[in-house]
Order: structure tokens, then sequence, then C-alpha cells
């Protein structure tokens, strides 16, 4: 029920109710997210403010080397993924407090000032308030082209723009075998650590599924164009051939793998990139992928991945943008944004300003450098749709961090503007 109540935070009716289960009493306000005609919000009282600010300091010292990032919990340290559930519920909690700090006075006066330090020789840039609406500061999970082009408020037609135009991009056949590489290779490894503290069958059997359908995928991968593999022909009839494999393989390979880890919550995000692998290898499940039937055959096979997969996929397709994401990015991730932002017309131009925001439990240079990059791995997502969708207009990107106690800094990046906003009383 406590997480419950934390992970609905901002989000239910609007009145107050006592959450003893936070541990300090706090008095929190409540939105319901899809109830806001006109973004209005309860001010919060300074006790409030205070008592919130106390949690926010222990979790922070809590979690000062931990990251929770696209859904995983991390250890700054040493990149190792953590599962301990009441870590991550802590992890929400932090997250939630700051986002109601967020929109509190204090901190939209410190960001205003750092906004105007950060564009002192663009006004347009500076000129304007961000995150002051309650939607805004919700967080939000990049996993499909809908998603993103809601944001940027894209049109209907220009929303067939980018799918025309970006699905021959990334059904290419080294980018459909690459992507579903990279779900498998990320499922290896965690499965790898689970089996020396789990004894579970399931496991045990999952790991030998990914085995063999590494090995046939091995399979659907060409060797280098510029070798002498063009001169292979056609095998001959009675030839002693290995077994001629089809996509449909793999899919059930993809099925037993789900069957198995169903129960398994530590690989939740490994069993839902499968289920999103799942609707294109059914759409390519007749197609050959073997080596064994010649050069030009094969490159045919790999044409027909394209094209099946470039008819089938729609705009809301989450394994469209999964392989969006491996074409820009080089991994499947989804990109979990903490705070959501929006896009602001600057006044007296054809230029807009996209902000979005990341909220950090240190203000160490690692960390930092992990939630720019993160940003920037979103941001960039939205760069490309945009200029693909043909909008008028330039976009500048921005992005914000916040840090309990943390000095305001600016980090440029990528040609790009970060901003570390302090939260302090």
């Amino acid at each position: 029920m406590a997480v419950k109540c934390v992970q609905n935070f901002l989000l239910g009716a609007k009145h107050f109710r006592n959450r003893q289960n936070l541990g300090t009493n706090l008095r929190l306000v409540y939105y319901h997210s899809e109830e806001r005609p006109h973004e209005e919000e309860e001010a919060l009282s300074s006790e409030w403010y205070e008592k919130a600010f106390l949690k926010l300091t222990k979790l922070s010292q809590l979690l000062k080397n931990v990251d929770l990032i696209d859904g995983r919990l991390i250890n700054l340290n040493d990149d190792s993924r953590i599962f301990d559930y009441k870590l991550e519920h802590k992890m929400q909690t932090l997250k939630s407090l700051v986002r109601a700090f967020i929109g509190c006075f204090s901190v939209q006066e410190t960001m205003r000032k750092n906004l105007m330090t950060s564009f002192a020789d663009d006004p347009r840039c500076r000129e304007f308030q961000c995150f002051t609406k309650p939607s805004e500061r919700d967080p939000i999970t990049l996993s499909s082209l809908t998603k993103v082009a809601d944001i940027l408020n894209i049109s209907a037609q220009q929303r067939k723009i980018v799918r025309h135009t970006i699905c021959p991009q990334v059904t290419q056949h080294q980018i459909w075998t690459g992507a579903l590489e990279d779900v498998l290779n990320g499922l290896k490894s965690e499965i790898d650590f689970l089996i020396h503290c789990c004894k579970r069958k399931e496991i045990n059997l999952a790991q030998q599924i990914v085995a063999s359908c590494k090995k046939l995928l091995d399979s659907a991968i060409l060797p280098d164009p510029e070798s002498t593999s063009w001169m292979r022909l056609m095998p001959t009839k009675g030839e002693d051939l290995s077994p001629s494999y089809k996509w449909e393989d793999v899919l059930e390979m993809l099925v037993d793998l789900i069957n198995c880890l169903s129960e398994e919550k530590r690989l939740i995000l490994h069993v839902t990139k499968l289920e999103v692998m799942k609707e294109g290898l059914y759409q390519i499940r007749d197609v050959l992928m073997d080596k064994n039937i010649g050069y030009r055959e094969v490159r045919h096979q790999e044409n027909l991945v394209q094209k099946k997969l470039t008819k089938a996929l729609g705009h809301s397709s989450r394994c469209l943008f999964t392989l969006l994401l491996y074409y820009l990015h080089g991994c499947v991730k989804d990109i979990e944004v903490d705070v959501r932002g929006g896009v602001h017309k600057l006044d007296g131009e054809n230029k807009f300003c996209l902000y979005m925001g990341k909220i950090l439990t240190s203000d160490e240079e690692k960390a930092v450098q992990i939630g720019v990059k993160q940003l920037d791995r979103a941001l960039g997502v939205f760069k490309f749709v945009m200029e693909t969708a043909g909008m008028k207009g330039d976009l500048v990107l921005q992005g914000h961090l916040w840090c309990v106690g943390a000095e305001n800094r600016l980090f440029p990046y990528r040609g790009n503007t970060y901003i570390l906003h302090g939260i302090n009383l």
C-alpha cells in the first residue's frame, strides 16, 4: 500500500491526506493525471516542505551511489545491477518528492536565475518558465513514436511522413538482427548472474534457450560482402547441408523464453522486450534466415525482412521504436525520463525549446555525467523525429537536473545545455 501511495504521488484526486507510511507524516497533495483541464495546483504548506526536505536529505544520503537508469537500479561505483525492491521503492519516493519541490516557488526561482545565467546572450531561451504545470513534472517512458509525437504536437500527416521515412532505415537486416542480438545479450548477462544465486529450473532452461537462440541468430548474419562470399553459389542437390531455418524458429524460442521467465520479476524488463520483438518476428516468420541458400537468395531473404517489417510496423509499434533506438544509439533499452517537460515556442521567433529533466541522488561527477547522457539520448530522439517530420523552425534542447543540496552548475554537452539545480530550503 505504501508503494502504491508513493508511486501515485501527484496523481490522485485533489485533496490533502495524511500518509504516515512515508515516515514523516507529510501532508501530500494529489492530482489526477487524467483530469487537469486548467493545470490547477494547490499550495503546500511550509511545514510540509520542511518535513519533506528532511526526508529527501535522508534518502539522498542512503541512495548516494545508486541511480535508476531506464528501469534498472544501478550501483554507480561499478555499474552493476541491483536487485533490491525496497531500495527501488525508496528511489521512487525520492523522485516523487523532488517532483513536488520542482513546482515550489523557491526552486522555480532558482531555475529562473540559472536560466538567466546560462542563456545570458539569448533572452529568448531564458525568459520563460518551465516545469510549472503538474503534467510537465510527470515521468514518462519513451517506448513508441506516438509518445514522442504527442509531446512535439506533430500532426497526423507529419506522423505518416515520420513513419514512411524511418521504417526503411531502421528495418534494414543488420539493424533488425543487431537489435534482436542486443536483447538476447542483455538477457543472457543477467541470467548468467542469477543462475549462481537461484536454483529454479526455469532459469537453467532459459539459459539453454538463449544460447540456442543466439547460435541460430548467428546463421542469419552474412559475412562481409567485401569478402569472396559473394561467389558462393546455390548448393547443389544432394550436398550435405545443415537444416534450413526460418525466423519462425526464433519466434518459437522467444515464446518459450517468455513462458519460462514470466514469473521472474527480476527479469521483467527483458521479458517485456522479448514481447516487443515478437511483433516483428511474427511478421517475418516465413522468411528464411540461414546462409546455406546462396548469396543472391540470402540477399533476397534479407530484403524480404526489410519489406515485411516496413509494411507491418505502425507508428505506435514498440518494436519499431526499439529498432529506432538501436539505429540511433546502438542499444534497445526504452528511455525513462524522470520529468517529462514540454515544448515552448519562443516569442517572435520560429524557434522552439524542448526541455526535460533528470533527478539525481548525488552531484558527483560520474552521477551527473550519467544523468546528462541519459537526457541526451532522450532529447536526441525528439530532435531526430522533429527533423524527420519536416517541422519548420529551430529546436533548442535543454536538459535540467536536480539534486538535494547541490551547487548550481552548467554542463554543455554535444552542443546542448544541461543545468544542475540545487534543491535547498
